[in-house]
């Protein structure tokens, strides 16, 4: 979202963001994303949900996934497999890979600046779904 505000463009798309499982429902993001967020000059204020497969998957033309692993449990909900794309596939220098190089590691349970990395990775793969998304033969 932050991204589209900047280019001027957030009006063109309903953006969500949720959890295939429970555990993070009615939390505030982890305070090491809030902190690498706000560094970046970000603010993370959502509140966690779980995916919800009785109107997210007509609501939403494109699901990003974050791992291999949401994948499929997207597509044991009922996701169709077809509208389910993993984060990294949008970074420019991912798109040739395939597997767990696509994988957004998940920093929750490390240590250092895993969370750092993972932004990193986040920001130019939410750059090349921008892109993605406003090519003109999208519209």
């Amino acid at each position: 979202m932050h991204m589209a505000d900047q280019r001027g463009v957030l009006d063109r798309f309903e953006v969500d963001s949720c959890g295939t499982g429970d555990w993070h429902v009615g939390h505030a993001a982890d305070a090491r994303s809030i902190e690498v967020g706000a560094r970046h000059g970000i603010e993370l204020t959502s509140i966690g949900r779980q995916v919800d497969p009785e109107c997210d998957f007509e609501r939403f033309d494109l699901l990003v996934a974050m791992d291999r692993l949401n994948v499929g449990d997207l597509v044991a909900l009922g996701a169709p497999p077809g509208r389910i794309r993993l984060m990294r596939s949008f970074d420019p220098a991912m798109r040739d890979r395939k597997g767990r190089e696509l994988d957004v590691p998940d920093p929750y349970s490390g240590s250092g600046d895993g969370f750092e990395r993972v932004y990193d990775m986040l920001w130019t793969s939410c750059g090349g779904l921008l892109e993605h998304l406003l090519e003109p033969e999208r519209d």
